[in-house]
């Protein structure tokens, strides 16, 4: 452990901390007023029930801790001319960053009509928390934020993700004594060891002990302080205390931490950057421990409140209806002596402002907190070369994702210099064919390399690490301040980050209202080695249900494809990456895939969403067909595929059209989602009330979801997913849910209005194969070879002989 007196750099003086002093206590006092005041800002009138609001809503307790951060923060970053950034853990601590916000100007700056006077800090007091204004948390509308904070745990990864590719940045990250106990935080201490000392810029944890969460202790605050050393030391960091709670000492130690940390952070970077250093560094951490609600009401009622959990949020909770309460707030909102701090206009006086910076250094506008600001276009290659050639529909196969990922492959190429583009991964970059990334770049890693290792590389820009919840953090973090990324992952295990992409997708949709928050580049996902094709991992990674949760969510902002082919994964990969403010959701598999469409049909396919393919229906122009087969993604085109063909050979009079659909959420109507078809399109497509024999990649609920409102809904009948799975062929998976060819013949036999009677041999053979399937699978432990090496053949007709 080094103390923070270990500093080299020249201690604040007696003048300085005074100023630090009044600052904090400035910015204490306007984080009280917004939580409890609706007028009177100034306190230019004794305090009434009138000046409060009714509903009082807000978090103290960690507002005194975080106010005590930004003040140091702002000091070294004007002495130091650094370029910083801030990612405040505790995002409930919300009153504490906007009123820094406020007092260092850009809170005005950003909203004009909240000046920093009297009447602006009316304004301020009054939206927090009220209808009309702002949230507690520091949300979107917090300038200079890319982490809220209300679902504790990625504050780190995004600390990381934002420093990655920004060499001059230095990233804070405030982490919370309750957010250190969930375990993607925990996790996130690792990170050190992937920050490239060259390319990348630096982070400096402060973990905030402040002893409790909202109602009880915290467990890294009752750890003895020998044993939480040892823990950071052996994450790799350099522990600084700073502890207290008389305001003059802990200042003056934490400016002393903060000076240690940053000449420690410049030593390592010089040393690598000038001396070539390559060795990984012991990065510093500053353990704060001050009082819950420091400095707000001792007692309440008799009980204890500062320091204790019952300082989380309001301290005094009845100042309306109780006047001891109001009595109390008035004298702890006096104790702050506004009138020292504020002159008769509501202005800040300069000591208070002697240590803010100025500009783009305030830590409010930093333009990495906007990324949109910073963000290129990604030079992504014309398609033509990486397209595969398709001189009929099914000649071929080829695995999409590696395809793809020679195209990944050129972006990273051509982002070498620039360094503004990332993939991130679960440990399954080559698992999922994606390896030709490793021509233009390696595996980000800093630790210990041996000689048995591969693609590791010091200044690599492969993110692998095997939890879903940092690479969703990291490329959060990269993306929020101006870059663009990719997220390879597991279909089944992308679920991990359920309640990650919920936030991610609600910032997006908060920010698009906002005129100052400048479009960032999209989240995307591929969701590979999918529920079908999990033949020697089984049940347990069978569950293509994040499609169903993401749909769920804002539809401005969410996207979802199922691309059939390897072209249309093609042309999906290009708009997905050329986009802005979208969650987009990728599904296609790595297995050999038949390629039914060439590049130029797959652009057209793809931009239409969805669409009849003529070459594969039996439907004569100008009239309807007798039925419907639809499809969306690769295992149930192919299974739709071979539907089509068995019912040319047996029922050669059936008009049949065949659909498949790439966007799901063109199946939702135009009210919905941007991407919704009107009533007319829709039945254009589907018809009004013909049947639809619909093959889906997911749970077949969905669709229902999705189409419940059509005309055509009661004739809508889809097969997929239905949660039975084991480790099996790839075959049986579609049988065994009831989505293999066979079974969706007979369902278009059972449908069509009449055909039961004249079909019987037809859906007799149709239950032999399905049997003879049952039977050869167990014997042979294969598929049948009438399906194993199946292909598309255009013309088929004749007679009522065996399926093929």
């Amino acid at each position: 452990m080094r103390d923070a007196s270990t500093s080299a750099h020249d201690p604040v003086t007696d003048t300085e901390l005074a100023n630090l002093v009044a600052h904090w206590r400035a910015a204490n006092y306007l984080a009280v007023g917004q939580i409890y005041l609706m007028g009177n800002p100034l306190l230019g009138e004794p305090l009434r029930p009138e000046h409060i609001k009714p509903r009082l809503l807000g978090h103290w307790g960690t507002s005194p801790g975080l106010n005590l951060v930004h003040t140091h923060l702002n000091r070294v970053i004007k002495a130091r001319d650094q370029d910083a950034l801030c990612v405040w853990g505790p995002g409930h601590g919300g009153p504490a960053v906007l009123a820094n916000s406020w007092l260092e100007g850009s809170y005005s700056e950003t909203y004009p009509d909240i000046g920093r006077d009297a009447d602006g800090m009316a304004r301020l007091f009054h939206q927090f928390s009220f209808p009309g204004g702002v949230p507690s948390h520091v949300a979107p509308e917090t300038p200079g934020s890319i982490h809220e904070g209300g679902e504790l745990g990625y504050s780190l990864a995004h600390a990381y993700g934002a420093a990655f590719d920004n060499p001059d940045l230095l990233v804070i990250c405030v982490i919370g004594d309750g957010e250190a106990e969930t375990g993607p935080l925990a996790a996130s201490w690792h990170w050190n060891k992937f920050l490239d000392l060259v390319h990348d810029g630096a982070v400096l944890p402060i973990l905030h002990l402040n002893g409790y969460k909202i109602a009880n202790p915290t467990v890294l605050a009752r750890v003895p302080e020998p044993e939480l050393d040892d823990l950071l030391r052996g994450y790799g960091h350099e522990v600084l205390h700073v502890t207290g709670d008389e305001p003059y000492a802990v200042h003056r130690a934490m400016a002393e931490a903060m000076d240690t940390a940053l000449d420690t952070i410049a030593l390592i970077q010089r040393t690598a950057r000038d001396e070539g250093v390559t060795e990984r560094a012991r990065w510093p951490v500053i353990v704060l421990r001050t009082p819950k609600g420091w400095t707000g009401p001792a007692t309440v009622d008799g009980l204890p409140v500062e320091g204790t959990w019952r300082a989380h949020q309001v301290p005094l909770p009845a100042v309306r209806e109780n006047p001891e309460h109001l009595r109390q707030l008035e004298a702890w909102l006096r104790s702050y002596r506004p009138e020292e701090l504020f002159d008769h206009d509501g202005r800040p006086l300069p000591h208070v402002l002697a240590c803010v910076p100025e500009g783009a250094r305030r830590l409010g506008s930093n333009p990495c907190a906007n990324g949109g600001l910073l963000l290129r276009d990604l030079p992504v290659p014309a398609l033509e070369p990486y397209a595969v050639k398709v001189e009929r529909p099914g000649a071929t196969l080829h695995e999409p994702t590696r395809v793809v990922g020679d195209l990944l492959e050129s972006v990273m190429e051509a982002t070498s210099e620039r360094r503004d583009f990332r993939v991130v991964g679960p440990d399954e970059t080559s698992s999922n064919r994606l390896q030709a990334l490793y021509g233009a770049t390696g595996n980000a890693w800093q630790a210990a390399v041996l000689p048995v290792d591969e693609h590791l590389d010091r200044h690599g820009r492969v993110m692998e690490i095997l939890s879903e919840h940092t690479c969703q953090g990291w490329l959060e973090g990269y993306l929020l301040t101006g870059r663009h990324g990719f997220f390879s992952c597991y279909e089944a295990f992308v679920h991990i980050v359920d309640s990650m992409v919920n936030q991610h997708i609600k910032w997006l949709k908060v920010s698009r209202s906002l005129p100052w928050r400048r479009p960032i580049a999209s989240l995307n996902y591929l969701l590979t080695s999918h529920v079908w094709r999990q033949d020697h991992n089984g049940f347990s990674h069978q569950d293509p249900g994040f499609v169903d949760h993401v749909l769920n969510k804002s539809p401005e902002v969410v996207r979802v494809y199922l691309p059939p082919d390897t072209n249309t994964l093609l042309s999906v990969a290009e708009h997905v990456l050329h986009s802005r403010d979208y969650v987009n959701v990728v599904v296609a598999g790595k297995q050999p895939t038949f390629d039914w469409l060439t590049l130029d049909e797959a652009r057209a396919h793809c931009a239409r969403g969805l669409g009849v393919w003529e070459w594969a229906g039996t439907e004569q122009e100008g009239k309807e067909p007798d039925v419907v087969l639809a499809c969306a993604g690769d295992v149930p085109t192919q299974e739709v595929l071979a539907a089509a063909q068995l019912i040319r050979h047996h029922l050669p009079q059936l008009a049949l059209r065949v659909v498949n659909v790439v966007d799901l959420a063109r199946l939702l109507p135009e009210t919905e989602h941007p991407h919704g078809l009107s009533d007319s399109q829709y039945d254009a497509l589907f018809t009004r009330d013909r049947p639809v024999i619909f093959a889906y990649h997911g749970y077949p609920w969905l669709i229902h979801r999705l189409a419940y409102r059509r005309a055509g809904h009661p004739n809508l009948h889809v097969h997929g997913y239905r949660e039975s799975g084991t480790t099996t062929t790839p075959f049986d998976m579609v049988v065994r849910n009831n989505m293999d060819r066979y079974q969706l013949v007979m369902d278009v036999i059972d449908r069509v209005p009449g055909l039961a009677v004249r079909a019987t041999r037809a859906r007799q053979a149709m239950e032999d194969a399905r049997l003879r399937h049952h039977t050869w699978i167990r014997e042979h432990g294969t598929d049948l070879p009438e399906v194993a090496d199946w292909t598309w053949q255009p013309e088929t007709g004749g007679d009522d002989g065996p399926p093929r």
